[in-house]
């Protein structure tokens, strides 16, 4: 029998840069960010790092996100 593993849910800040890159940053693991040019590629990156982040971290999450706040200035 196969055990299904459970999801978990990471939110993803998602920019793109002057060169055209999609970039993210999963701001609940310290250090998980990945790169493409296209955003499904970007996605599936994403996964695959947030995986690995996982693996290397041995904790869920590190931070807790908040939120994101637009500020005049």
């Amino acid at each position: 029998m196969v055990k299904k593993m459970e999801k978990t849910e990471f939110t993803a800040i998602i920019e793109k840069d002057e060169e055209g890159w999609f970039v993210a940053d999963v701001p609940e693991l310290e250090g998980c960010h990945t790169q493409a040019k296209t955003m499904d590629e970007l996605i599936k990156r994403t996964k695959e790092a947030v995986a690995l982040c996982l693996e290397d971290q041995k904790q869920v999450r590190k931070k807790e996100f908040v939120g994101v706040q637009m500020i005049e200035v």
